[in-house]
């Protein structure tokens, strides 16, 4: 069987698991601040806040900044619920946007126009637009930050599929997904089909003190050792807020300072295989069958997409491959088709995402992936379409 996604685990990693193991600090211990200290340094920012999951990261990052019951928040349709259930969960309504029909990123045109709606409307609370990285493809966050600024909106990029990746500016400067140059934060998931694996966790990433701060503090109760008390009393502490349990423990910090320290290595095996993968679609055999992903640098590659161009083939393509022992699989359902989100939604709304959804498939990419695996994919896909 091949999977779409696998971790990639190896000697060094399970020796940093066994070393927490074996010393005094399972969970609150050092290896936490060294991850953090790690990511900030990887990420080019100057906070990181280790958590749980991505899903906590993305709800602490809301918190961070004010989202509370007044609260809107836009997401694009097509992403995993996380992103707008983080609104949800902090009382927030949220809404979708449309998003271009080839790579599945945000719609500039249709994210403002429902930012202008917001501003005529009634939710006078901190209003938030989180940009999804799809697949590893940066989002156009210059453009969205600008879209923000016009229409008092803050900016908190989902990462989660984007460690790494970059777009290029006109003065030729690379501005790094996660970097927080157009955002007041950023996140990232440690789940283990992302480019860098914990098991599960997440971060919260940004270059202000004071959301920095505030994520911690929630992170953990909303309980503070700092205070007046705490240097004659070290054992003392106050709940000054109400928080959560979305620690990161040490067990899992440690398995991620050695997967953070092969990310570049990991988006390099990616690009080879997206390479082969482009040189193999590009062939007449795939020509108006198929679309593939532009193999641009700056693409973290977390999933390879391909586009099928008739209506059924992308689901036929499905169970083919299956048969022929290859898993693969459809990022995402848009969310105005699940029933929690349905409400006051036509699939008429998301021209864009509906296109995306029904050509979509996300064939093997990962650093296991042999090139005997990859010829497979590749000629079963031919023999599907010829």
């Amino acid at each position: 069987m091949i999977p779409y996604s696998k971790q990639s685990i190896n000697a060094k990693d399970k020796e940093a698991v066994a070393e927490v193991l074996g010393s005094p600090w399972l969970t609150q211990g050092p290896k936490v601040p060294e991850f953090e200290e790690s990511l900030a340094e990887s990420f080019q920012v100057n906070h990181a806040i280790a958590c749980s999951s991505g899903t906590s990261a993305l709800q602490l990052a809301y918190a961070a900044i004010g989202v509370d019951a007044d609260s809107v928040g836009i997401v694009p349709a097509i992403t995993f619920a996380a992103t707008a259930n983080a609104f949800r969960y902090l009382g927030a309504e949220v809404r979708f946007c449309d998003v271009g029909q080839e790579d599945g990123l945000i719609d500039l045109n249709s994210l403002e126009k429902v930012m202008s709606s917001i501003r005529d409307g009634n939710k006078t609370g901190t209003r938030v637009v989180s940009p999804v990285s799809l697949a590893g493809k940066i989002s156009p966050l210059e453009d969205i930050y600008n879209l923000c600024q016009k229409y008092g909106f803050r900016v908190v990029e989902d990462a989660s599929h984007s460690p790494g990746a970059f777009s290029t500016n006109t003065a030729g400067d690379k501005e790094f997904s996660g970097s927080c140059k157009w955002t007041d934060a950023a996140t990232v998931s440690f789940h283990p089909v992302k480019h860098i694996c914990c098991g599960e966790g997440g971060a919260i990433l940004t270059n202000s003190r004071n959301l920095s701060q505030r994520a911690g503090l929630l992170r953990s109760h909303g309980i503070t050792r700092d205070t007046e008390h705490s240097k004659e009393r070290p054992w003392y502490y106050e709940q000054i807020d109400l928080g959560w349990n979305f620690r990161l423990n040490d067990i899992q910090a440690a398995l991620g300072i050695e997967q953070l320290s092969r990310l570049g290595a990991s988006i390099q095996s990616r690009h080879i295989l997206a390479q082969r993968y482009d040189n193999a679609f590009s062939s007449n055999s795939f020509t108006g069958k198929l679309e593939r992903p532009p193999c641009v640098d700056g693409h973290a590659w977390h999933l390879y997409v391909i586009r099928f161009m008739e209506a059924g083939m992308r689901d036929e393509a499905y169970h083919f491959l299956k048969s022929r022992e290859i898993i693969t699989q459809v990022h995402y359902i848009p969310l105005y088709r699940h029933p929690y989100h349905a409400s006051g939604y036509t699939e008429n709304d998301f021209p864009g995402a509906e296109t995306y959804f029904n050509q979509c498939l996300s064939i093997p990419m990962h650093p296991e992936l042999t090139q005997d695996e990859q010829e497979k994919v590749i000629s079963s896909l031919n023999e599907f379409l010829n």
